[in-house]
C-alpha cells in the first residue's frame, strides 16, 4: 500500500482565537523507540515552518536543532523570534515546548536573500541516480521497539541499483505523507523527515541490538527542494565510546540540494 493511500499527514495544526497554534501529532508521527514520542523529522518541519513564517522574504538555508527531550505525541507548541534582522542575512531562534511549557527542542536558523538567477555563475556537478532507475523496497528498518502505527507506516522507499536496506552506508529515495494534515509545506519542510533519517539509513547495527538516537540535527540547503521524492546518501560513524555521527548528502529529482548531519548516542539494546 502506498503511504499516500493513508489519510491525513504527520501533524494537525490547531489554531486558537488569539492566533497561537497547538500542533497535534497523528499516529504516523510516532517514532521507532518509544510509542509516546515523535519521530523528530516531522516536528523539525514544524520548526522550519515557524522560521520561514518569521522571515518570509528570505530563503531558509540552515536549521540546526538541539533535541533536549523526547518530543511528545501528546502535542507541542512552536514559536519563533527573529534574533538578527537584516535584508541580506538574518537569523531566528525557534523553540518547541510541550503542552506544559517545558522546552523540548531549540533551533537556530539562518536565512539569506535570494537574487534573480544569473546563468553565468559556475557550480560543481554531483552525479545523481534518477528516481526512475530505482525500485520500491521496505523502509530502512522494519523492526521497531513497539507495535503501534508510526513513522515507518507513512513513508515510501525506493532503492537505487545495488542498494538495499541492510546496514552500512546507504542511498535511498523517500516520499512521505503530507507534513501537515491541514496546511501546505515548503520544500525545506518536506525534506526534513528524510534529513532526520540519516542515522537509520546508514546505521551500523539493527534497532533490536543497538540504540542510535540523534541528539541534534543540522540541515544546510543551498536551494529549495522540489517535488515529493528526495534522496539521501548517508554514512554513520560509530565509536566504541558510545558517540557517533551521521552525515547525509540530500537530493531532489533535479540534483543535490544540501546536507544533513546528526550527533548520535550509541548504546547496546
Amino acid at each position: 500500500m502506498s503511504c499516500f493511500d493513508l489519510p491525513g499527514g504527520f501533524i494537525d495544526i490547531e489554531t486558537h482565537d488569539d492566533g497561537s497554534e497547538t500542533l497535534r501529532p497523528t499516529a504516523l508521527c510516532r517514532g521507532p523507540w518509544d510509542p509516546d514520542s515523535c519521530h523528530a523529522g516531522p516536528p523539525t518541519a514544524a520548526l522550519a515552518r515557524a522560521a520561514e513564517r518569521a522571515l518570509p522574504d528570505l530563503q531558509l538555508v540552515r536549521l540546526t536543532t538541539e533535541i533536549m527531550k523526547p518530543i511528545p505525541m501528546a502535542g507541542f507548541t512552536v514559536t519563533a523570534e527573529v534574533s538578527k534582522p537584516g535584508r541580506t542575512v538574518a537569523t531566528c531562534v525557534i523553540e518547541l515546548r510541550d503542552l506544559n511549557g517545558m522546552l523540548i527542542a531549540i533551533s537556530h536558523s539562518a536565512h539569506l536573500a535570494s537574487r534573480p538567477p544569473a546563468p553565468d555563475i559556475p557550480t560543481s556537478s554531483i552525479s545523481t541516480v534518477p528516481l526512475a532507475e530505482s525500485t520500491a523496497g521496505p523502509f530502512v528498518f522494519e523492526v521497531v521497539r513497539h507495535d503501534s502505527l508510526g513513522f515507518i507506516n507513512g513513508v515510501e522507499t525506493r532503492y537505487p541499483e545495488h542498494e538495499d536496506n541492510n546496514v552500512g552506508p546507504t542511498s535511498i529515495w523517500l516520499r512521505t505523507v503530507p507534513i501537515f494534515t491541514n496546511a501546505p509545506s515548503s520544500g525545506f519542510q518536506r525534506i526534513c523527515p528524510l534529513a532526520d533519517c540519516g542515522n537509520a539509513i546508514s546505521r551500523n547495527g539493527e534497532p533490536r541490538e543497538f540504540g542510535f538516537l540523534n541528539t541534534d540535527l543540522s540541515i544546510h540547503l543551498h536551494r529549495e527542494p522540489l517535488g515529493d521524492w528526495f534522496r539521501s546518501d548517508a554514512i554513520s560513524l560509530w565509536n566504541a565510546n558510545g558517540i557517533g555521527m551521521s552525515d547525509a548528502l540530500l537530493f531532489d529529482e533535479h540534483g543535490a540540494v544540501g546536507r544533513a548531519v546528526q550527533s548520535l548516542i550509541i548504546s547496546p539494546a
